[in-house]
């Protein structure tokens, strides 16, 4: 390997949603930091398999909806 072209390797602390923290490896911040997750595993839809919600802004849901009635949708 090339020497002083790599980025610093080391511990850091993430803080996920429900206030665990997990230890891991990275090159963000420096070594002992601790990264807040806004979205992560524990609580994303797509990881967890929740259900989604089809919001309807302007009527453009029902309005579709009206338009393709009669196709099966």
């Amino acid at each position: 390997m090339k020497k002083d072209i790599h980025p610093d390797y080391h511990f850091i602390n993430v803080k996920l949603t429900d206030g665990s923290v997990i230890k891991t490896r990275s090159t963000w911040g420096s070594e002992g930091e601790t990264l807040s997750l806004d979205i992560d595993p524990t609580a994303h839809p797509a990881w967890t398999g929740g259900g989604q919600r089809l919001l309807d802004q302007g009527g453009r849901v029902s309005k579709f909806k009206k338009k393709y009635e009669g196709l099966g949708f």
